[in-house]
């Protein structure tokens, strides 16, 4: 009989040693700020080649626009990923440029390229480019680092 109450002790001591179990009941706002926290996919070495392949010559060595092209360190603040792709692959293309003096978009093109308006040029459309396709998020990644101050303008490590 003197066991029983020694066993007791024991069993109790046992259910006291476990940590509570703690059920949460709303885990989506976990998650989400989770994923905000997450880097966007990609490679950031990827990324740095292919911008100095296919987009240093216009936007500069740094992104920062010092080669005329647009300051893609400003551009590229909030900018999501979806929207980086639509601009990169499809909003360039012909159809969509603007018509600044009333022409279709092709006589408009043809206009600042006989008159020599390189500013005024739209960024081609990269859709039909293997490379450039193949790795969008991995320039997104480069540059949305680039734009939130996370790198220099070095090769990433």
């Amino acid at each position: 009989m003197k066991a029983l109450p020694a066993i007791s002790l024991l069993v109790l001591l046992a259910a006291c040693a476990q940590p509570p179990t703690v059920q949460l009941t709303n885990t989506e706002p976990a998650r989400q700020l989770a994923r905000q926290a997450a880097p966007p996919p990609g490679s950031l070495q990827a990324g740095w080649r292919v911008f100095q392949q296919r987009c240093a010559s216009c936007h500069g060595q740094l992104a920062d626009g010092a080669d005329g092209g647009a300051n893609l360190l400003l551009r590229l603040q909030g900018m999501g990923p979806q929207r980086f792709v639509d601009l990169v692959l499809r909003r360039y293309d012909e159809a969509t440029l603007p018509l600044a003096r009333g022409g279709t978009p092709r006589e408009t093109l043809i206009d600042d390229i006989v008159e020599g308006r390189a500013g005024s040029l739209q960024m081609p459309a990269w859709q039909g480019d293997p490379v450039t396709q193949a790795h969008v998020m991995d320039l997104y990644r480069y540059l949305s680092a680039r734009a939130a101050g996370q790198l220099d303008g070095n090769r990433p490590h």
